[in-house]
């Protein structure tokens, strides 16, 4: 018996392959940058790392534009290194972290943040703001056997040819080991996971039109435009 409802998997290119990374769960960081920290006004510096999820289906790699998205008024952007994971574990320690990555990537945490900034305020979950359709745009992966690990390096994002973003990986507070070891102490990572390792300061909105190109040292540049808002 076929399938009701046939599942295609979100998959992204991968550098110097035909074949495609497919998505398994998508984790990001939250304020990992103490610039960002000190811009939004929230959260201890000194606190440890937290996670909340997006799914999937909102990544997107290969549109060129990106739909406003419904229910906001507010649509910002949060460029970030992207960790692609490529082998099972649970408990993996610091010095062992890094065995686990196949590659990296550059993405955009889209954010309604009119609408994470009521959950915040009301204590209600961020999914409303975060976790909406094509909330993670995401460039090709970079097997680590030809770039190697990023752990430092210029990561920026330009709106319209205007530098909006600019900071370096060596910035965040919890490094790739870091985030690994302390994500996989609650969660058993497995290949086709992302973590999306969170923003340096400079995050605001975008309107139908705009046109973003963000870029992390070493890796290939990503690029799409805001179209016109979904109805």
């Amino acid at each position: 018996m076929g399938l009701v409802f046939p599942h295609v998997a979100t998959t992204l290119a991968v550098i110097g392959s035909s074949d495609r990374f497919p998505v398994r769960r998508v984790y990001c960081v939250g304020r990992n940058y103490l610039d960002h920290i000190r811009e939004m006004k929230e959260g201890d510096e000194r606190d440890p790392p937290f996670f909340f999820q997006k799914p999937a289906d909102a990544v997107v790699s290969d549109d060129p534009v990106v739909p406003y998205p419904p229910q906001t008024e507010d649509l910002q952007f949060e460029v970030e290194l992207v960790v692609a994971i490529g082998k099972p574990g649970r408990d993996i320690p610091v010095p062992r972290a890094l065995d686990v990555v196949f590659g990296y990537g550059v993405g955009i945490d889209l954010t309604r943040r009119d609408r994470q900034r009521h959950s915040f305020k009301n204590g209600l979950p961020w999914e409303v703001g975060k976790s909406f359709d094509r909330s993670a745009p995401c460039g090709p992966i970079h097997p680590v056997a030809a770039v190697g690990h990023r752990l430092a390096g210029a990561i920026t994002l330009a709106v319209n040819g205007e530098v909006r973003q600019r900071g370096d990986l060596k910035q965040m507070i919890w490094n790739t080991p870091e985030i690994i070891a302390n994500l996989s102490a609650s969660y058993r990572l497995e290949p086709g996971d992302l973590i999306m390792t969170g923003t340096p300061a400079g995050v605001g909105p975008v309107v139908p039109g705009d046109r973003l190109v963000a870029t992390v040292e070493g890796l290939t540049p990503f690029s799409f435009s805001i179209g016109p808002k979904e109805t």
